[in-house]
C-alpha cells in the first residue's frame, strides 16, 4: 500500500492518534480506484435493519445475498464497505483482506416509534472481522440525543484505543425539528460539528438544503454573509464547519432517485470539496451492471475526469 503525499496531510489532521487509528484510515483512503487521492466513494448497507428487507433488495433481489455487496464494492474499486455485524460475519472469511470494512454498531428499524438506535456489535466484533473502522450513528435534536452521544464517547475511546477509525453518521431528526429542518444547512452543518467533536474521523451528513431552521442561526448566516446560493457552497460550509476541513466529510445519497439527478448532485459535491460519498439504496437497489456503469461515473467524477 502506497501512502500519498496527499493521504500523508490528511492523517496529520489527526493528531491524537496512535500509528493503529492512522494505519486504518491509510488503507481506506488508499484503496480502491480513488486510492492516494483523498477522496473516498463508501458503500453502506444498514437499510435491511432500518427499513426491512423487502423495501431494501426486493428492487434487486440478488441483493439479498450478503456476498453481493462485497462483490459489488470490490469489483467498483470502492473505499469501503460499511454494514452491521451479521452482513459483514456472514462475508468475513470469503473477503477476508480484500476490502476495508467499516462494523455499524448501532442500529434501529421502522418498527420503533422512538428516534434512537440499539447498539448491536461492539469494538470487539471489529477487532475479530478484521474491520479498519466502527460507524455509529447519532440523531442529534431527538429525546436520545444525549444517551446516543455518551455511548459513541465509551465506544470511539475503545475503538481509538485499539486502533480502528471512527466513522459517524450525523442525521438530525426527532424531537423539535421540522422535517424541512433535517437537511437545513444550519442544522446540517451543525451536525457535522457536533459529530467531529464527538471525536470522528469520517462524517457522513446529508447535502444540505438552503432551508435555514434556526432564527438566530439564520440572522448570523445573514450577517456573515455565508454563502447558501448553490449546493456546491452549502457543502463548503458544511466542510468549513466541520474543523476548517481537518475531518473528512462524506455525503449520503439519501433515497432513490435518478441517475442523472445523482452525478448532477455529486458533481456539487465534488466542487464544494467534499470528502466523497457513502451511496447505498442509489447503487444496490440497480441491476449489478448497472450499478457498476453508475460508481464507475461516480469515481470519475471525484478523479475530475467529468
Amino acid at each position: 500500500m502506497r501512502v500519498t503525499q496527499r493521504v500523508r496531510k490528511i492523517l496529520s489532521w489527526y493528531e491524537s492518534d496512535n500509528p493503529g487509528t492512522k494505519a486504518n484510515i491509510a488503507r481506506i483512503l488508499s484503496t480502491g480506484r480513488l486510492a492516494g487521492t483523498g477522496k473516498v466513494v463508501i458503500l453502506p448497507v444498514d437499510q435491511g435493519f432500518e427499513h426491512g428487507p423487502a423495501r431494501s433488495f426486493a428492487p434487486n433481489p440478488p441483493a439479498y445475498d450478503p456476498h453481493y455487496f462485497f462483490e459489488l464494492a470490490i469489483e467498483a474499486g470502492l473505499n469501503a464497505y460499511a454494514a452491521p455485524l451479521g452482513l459483514l460475519e456472514a462475508g468475513a472469511d470469503s473477503f477476508a483482506g480484500a476490502i476495508p470494512t467499516i462494523l455499524k454498531v448501532n442500529s434501529s428499524n421502522s418498527l420503533a416509534q422512538s428516534k434512537d438506535q440499539a447498539v448491536t456489535a461492539g469494538v470487539d466484533d471489529a477487532l475479530r472481522l478484521g474491520c479498519s473502522a466502527i460507524g455509529f450513528t447519532i440523531y442529534p435534536s431527538s429525546d436520545e440525543q444525549f444517551e446516543m452521544m455518551e455511548e459513541i464517547r465509551e465506544l470511539a475511546l475503545e475503538a481509538k484505543s485499539a486502533g480502528l477509525a471512527v466513522v459517524i453518521w450525523s442525521y438530525p431528526r426527532g424531537g423539535k425539528l421540522s422535517k424541512d429542518g433535517e437537511t437545513a444547512l444550519d442544522v446540517t452543518a451543525y451536525a457535522a460539528h457536533m459529530a467531529a467533536l464527538l471525536g470522528a474521523h469520517i462524517i457522513k451528513v446529508k447535502p444540505p438544503t438552503a432551508f435555514m431552521e434556526q432564527d438566530e442561526a439564520k440572522k448570523a448566516y445573514e450577517k456573515a454573509s455565508v454563502d447558501t446560493s448553490t449546493l456546491a457552497a452549502r457543502i463548503r460550509h458544511v466542510v468549513q464547519a466541520s474543523f476548517n476541513g481537518r475531518r473528512l466529510v462524506v455525503f449520503s445519497g439519501g433515497a432513490a432517485k435518478g441517475t442523472a439527478d445523482i452525478l448532477a448532485e455529486i458533481r456539487e459535491l465534488r466542487d464544494g470539496g467534499a470528502s466523497g460519498s457513502i451511496i447505498g439504496r442509489n447503487s444496490f437497489q440497480r441491476p449489478k451492471d448497472e450499478a457498476l456503469k453508475l460508481l464507475d461515473s461516480i469515481i470519475k467524477i471525484y478523479l475530475g475526469k467529468d
